[in-house]
């Protein structure tokens, strides 16, 4: 029987975890242990649009290079290939087997319709509970705009392959659900009712993996990765803004959330946090550790806001910096991809709602009919909170990552290989 190329092999992991969203340094450290174990020194270099390994062997190969896109979310398909390259290189794993492995991987599809709109639903109703929410009538609005929005991008999808046009559908749909709202007094000042089904469709996991990359010093693929959430956030907001224009209605400008207690703040993160693991597609075995170390992390912003009377960007860096010192060593103990457990932990502290106002009040301020010291005020102010708000999480989660690695590097490493009931060896799984 001919052996597969072991290249092709090597490029074939590393596109899975690449392009299901996998952290650039974990993607690059996995693929390269993958090339050792068959018997490559590989070098991969990942780019936006393709991953190219540089492969020195007996053959003397030359350079190859796959095309892969990094816009995808995918974390079963990101723990299904740690897994099967932990076997390969422990020697369980033929390369032949590896091969049919991975590409099997890379069809498994993502969360079934029926749980996304569920998650979609209840994520969005837990996001409002968490901003101040108080009428039961918005919440089942927020819920049901946020359910339909699913079913719509799903739709979409299946016509389109635009990366675009599925938030831009789902906001502009939740943009004349909120401006019916209105019209019909069934929404406060803070707008929620369009907002909230807006803020589940945020690119939370690429800005964080933006962040990864920059501090890392891949400025180019961080600067692509951030350009695409970009994009991402502005059809978001564009189709919000023109649902709420076709009703007549306007996103104001700077309104502040209420206050929740702790305990509902907590449990709507938990809530909100199990909704971004379908999103994610993560698999059933971490919701626990991103689902209450999230809710610890919102407990943790609660306080430095209610106690400490710090601001929101203080709070989400307070709330990153114990994710990352917690979940960081669970990753490696656990061998769970962190881009799986940690951004679910955090992306709901993703500032979607001074995001969606810096854009109401630039296109107030373009429109030139409402033009006014408050507002250019409210708007910078806005569009400055969401700034630092970002910084903040994704220098959190990058320091304490960054430390807690290095402690790490430091100790010996704990095999993962045992042997089973029959004495044979045997990969402990997560």
């Amino acid at each position: 029987m001919t052996l597969p190329d072991p290249v092709n092999v090597t490029l074939k992991f590393a596109r899975v975890l690449y392009v299901n969203g996998q952290s650039t340094e974990q993607t690059i450290a996995a693929a390269e242990e993958v090339g050792r174990a068959l018997g490559l020194r590989a070098t991969v270099i990942p780019r936006w649009g393709e991953l190219e390994l540089t492969a020195e062997d007996r053959d003397n190969r030359p350079v190859s290079e796959l095309a892969a896109d990094p816009t995808g979310i995918d974390m079963e398909r990101v723990a299904a290939a740690m897994g099967r390259a932990e076997e390969l290189k422990a020697g369980l794993l033929t390369p032949s087997a590896a091969l049919s492995a991975i590409e099997l991987i890379g069809r498994i599809p993502p969360s079934p319709t029926w749980l996304f709109t569920l998650a979609s639903g209840v994520g969005a109703a837990a996001l409002s509970i968490i901003f101040g929410a108080e009428h039961r009538a918005a919440l089942v609005l927020i819920l049901l705009s946020a359910a339909v929005g699913a079913i719509v991008r799903r739709g979409v999808a299946r016509w389109s392959t635009n990366l675009f046009v599925q938030p831009f559908c789902a906001a502009l749909l939740a943009g004349v659900v909120g401006g019916l709202a209105v019209r019909y007094q069934l929404s406060s000042s803070l707008r929620l009712v369009a907002v909230c089904p807006c803020m589940v469709l945020l690119p939370g996991a690429h800005i964080l993996n933006s962040a990864l990359d920059l501090v890392a010093g891949r400025l180019h693929l961080g600067a692509a990765r951030l350009l695409y959430a970009l994009l991402i956030i502005a059809a978001i907001s564009t189709g919000l803004l023109l649902g709420l224009a076709l009703l007549g209605v306007t996103l104001p400008v700077g309104p502040p959330g209420r206050s929740v207690p702790l305990w509902e703040d907590v449990v709507a993160a938990g809530v909100a946090v199990f909704a971004f693991t379908v999103f994610f597609s993560m698999p059933f075995k971490m919701l626990p550790w991103a689902a209450g170390v999230g809710m610890l992390a919102h407990a943790a912003r609660w306080a430095t806001l209610t106690y400490l009377g710090l601001g929101v960007a203080s709070g989400a860096l307070v709330a990153c910096v114990l994710v990352g010192l917690i979940l960081t060593p669970v990753s490696r103990r656990y061998h769970m991809p962190f881009a799986a457990i940690g951004f679910a932990s955090v992306v709901s502290l993703m500032p979607g709602v001074y995001l969606f106002r810096m854009a109401s009040g630039l296109v107030q301020i373009a429109s030139g009919a409402t033009m006014s010291p408050e507002l250019l005020s409210a708007t910078v102010g806005d569009g400055m909170t969401a700034v630092i708000v970002i910084l903040a999480m994704g220098f959190g989660l990058v320091a304490s990552k960054l430390v807690v690695d290095r402690i790490s590097q430091r100790q010996p490493l704990v095999s993962t290989v045992g042997t089973n009931a029959h004495g044979h060896a045997d990969l402990r799984r997560l």
